[in-house]
């Protein structure tokens, strides 16, 4: 399938939506960051469907553009499912997903929607909060490289070694605590690190491991909504923390931190999803169509028998025949 070539085992049907899929994918990617601006990207576009005007949405289905979808994620969900079957049967290439976001952008939901048909076997899912005490005597990276996925594998980095270059960058007070050689703390310490970064994914890449980085790109104002839906309905109260909002009032600093990120870390090899995250529906369709376009890009297939695997298969049936 690598390149968008016709695969005999997908029904025509299915070969349509991948191509819509990397359709849609391939509008929300960065990978040229050069001159990337974050304020060129709207955090509640919809696309094509817009006017309810999809062409895998029927007609009769365009008066809701979210229920209308419903169906289509479903689609997409079953496609990375068999996607993912394949890749693990294969056991020549793994896949690290990066998820990056402001509180409330959607992580979480997006994760648990678009990954629901995965085999658990085959997909690995790593939370990064604040680093612990033995992750600090480490280098900046470590805590998440050695749980990078193995070969067969979809591995998912709920937040990553970004945080080093946004949370870090933000509060300069956590830096202190990594206890880095003085002289090694200079001006320059953002660019060496984008650096470091571009040379790891790069090297992973290389090793046959598919990188793909998202955005969730919520609005401040959706934000709100949704803190104060958290603080409103009893069933959502343990999502809130106040110090959420204590980060809200970095926001400013945070896109500028977001924007030089992409700008430096967008590549060919590890490029960025910049997701708009304020319609649900439409994150969970864009990550979905780019996991999709991710595991499309290369040629994933189910192990064929030689001859003399194919000649056991047969001895097996005959014996099982027998009994």
């Amino acid at each position: 399938m690598a390149g968008g070539d016709a695969n005999p085992e997908w029904s025509d049907r299915d070969e349509a939506l991948i191509k819509a899929a990397r359709k849609l994918a391939a509008r929300h990617m960065v990978r040229d960051g050069d001159g990337f601006k974050l304020s060129k990207h709207d955090p509640a576009d919809i696309g094509a469907f817009e006017n309810g005007d999809h062409p895998l949405i029927p007609d009769a289905a365009a008066g809701s553009r979210k229920e209308a979808t419903k169906d289509l994620l479903a689609d997409g969900v079953r496609i990375v499912s068999r996607m993912q079957d394949m890749l693990y049967a294969q056991d020549r290439w793994s896949v690290l997903l990066v998820f990056q976001a402001m509180d409330a952008a959607g992580k979480d939901g997006v994760i648990k929607h678009v990954m629901s048909g995965i085999n658990p076997q085959g997909c690995e899912v790593h939370s990064f909060k604040a680093p612990s005490a033995e992750e600090l005597d480490h280098d900046f990276m470590w805590r998440c490289t050695r749980l990078a996925p193995r070969r067969g594998m979809i591995g998912i980095f709920n937040r990553s070694y970004y945080e080093e270059v946004l949370v870090v960058r933000i509060h300069r007070e956590y830096l202190p605590k990594q206890r880095l050689p003085r002289e090694l703390v200079t001006k320059d310490i953002w660019d060496e690190r984008f650096k470091d970064i571009r040379s790891y994914e790069r090297y992973m890449a290389r090793n046959g491991t598919i990188v793909r980085k998202f955005f969730l790109n919520v609005s401040r104002d959706e934000q709100k909504k949704r803190f104060l839906e958290r603080i409103d309905d009893p069933a959502k109260n343990w999502k809130f923390s106040a110090a959420d909002v204590a980060e809200r009032a970095h926001w400013d600093e945070y896109m500028d931190a977001y924007e030089d990120m992409i700008r430096n870390t967008a590549t060919d090899f590890a490029p960025w999803s910049v997701v708009p995250a304020d319609n649900k529906w439409y994150t969970r369709l864009v990550v979905a169509a780019t996991v999709i376009d991710a595991l499309a890009s290369v040629d994933l297939h189910y192990p064929a028998l030689d001859d003399a695997g194919r000649a056991k298969l047969a001895d097996a049936r005959a014996q099982l025949m027998a009994e």
